[in-house]
């Protein structure tokens, strides 16, 4: 993780110096911060999606006529639940922690200059392993033989259409967007051997404060 931390910095720094240069009247250096909500959609078990946070980098400028085009980088803690049994008795719901990182280049369409866009484009995600409580590792999943423990060594690698809308003034702007992964995230679980076919696309609604300077 910390290799691409570093590699997506570099490519952030790339993509400002560029965009200063060819149009210094109207490039923008924000810093962006929210909240986001996953929702892991599967049918080999019963998840509830969670509030998580967003922090990161991104850079607006001129692409053509009324076009921006918007480079960012975007690091992020997703939540969600999973129902389990604990001593196959009690209900409880196991929160799955998610830390990523992510960089996106996106279309902006202005419809009102510094004040309204129409943004879309790709999202590529690194991420590690889920995260849980060590004392719930042991949980059962409702509805498997699965314990809470065999679900987190998922894909590190994923592809997220998104679209979204920016709205605000000059220097001040919120984003709202929805990002949808295109591959499984579930498939490095189907190398391990549970004998169950692993299938889950995630969905992930985001709205971030933009600060441009």
């Amino acid at each position: 993780m910390k290799k691409l931390y570093f590699t997506s910095v570099l490519i952030l720094v790339a993509c400002t110096v560029f965009a200063q240069y060819g149009y210094r009247d109207s490039n923008r250096i924000g810093v962006t911060f929210g909240a986001n909500q996953l929702n892991l959609n599967t049918d080999n078990f019963q998840t509830t999606p969670d509030l998580g946070w967003n922090a990161g980098l991104s850079v607006r400028g001129n692409f053509y006529e009324n076009w921006d085009m918007v480079y960012a980088l975007q690091f992020s803690e997703n939540n969600f639940s999973v129902a389990t049994r604990k001593l196959n008795i009690q209900n409880v719901d196991v929160n799955y922690k998610l830390a990523s990182a992510q960089i996106s280049l996106q279309l902006s369409y202005v419809l009102v200059e510094n004040h309204l866009s129409l943004e879309f484009g790709p999202i590529v995600q690194v991420n590690g392993k889920f995260k849980i409580d060590f004392e719930e590792e042991n949980n059962a999943i409702n509805g498997t033989t699965l314990l809470a423990k065999d679900i987190i060594d998922i894909s590190k690698f994923n592809f997220y259409p998104t679209v979204g809308i920016t709205a605000g003034v000059r220097h001040f702007r919120i984003n709202l967007s929805y990002q949808y992964g295109i591959n499984n995230i579930l498939e490095n679980l189907n190398s391990k051997g549970f004998g169950v076919d692993f299938k889950g696309n995630p969905g992930i609604l985001n709205g971030n404060i933009i600060l441009y300077f």
